[in-house]
């Protein structure tokens, strides 16, 4: 938030601080669900299903 207030210093209405939040969020929001791919639990399933099994 601040690297872009500094840009533009003064909000001429509220709505605009707040359209600026809300774009700042979804660009957060949508950035977090994309870097969350790396680890898929899938394989780690699977991983303990084997283990499991092995133990057995």
């Amino acid at each position: 938030m601040r690297r872009r207030t500094r840009v533009i210093r003064i909000f001429s209405k509220e709505a605009s601080c707040l359209r600026l939040i809300r774009a700042l969020a979804v660009e957060t929001h949508e950035g977090w669900l994309e870097d969350s791919r790396y680890l898929n639990m899938e394989y780690w399933r699977e991983h303990c299903k084997q283990a499991l099994r092995q133990a057995a």
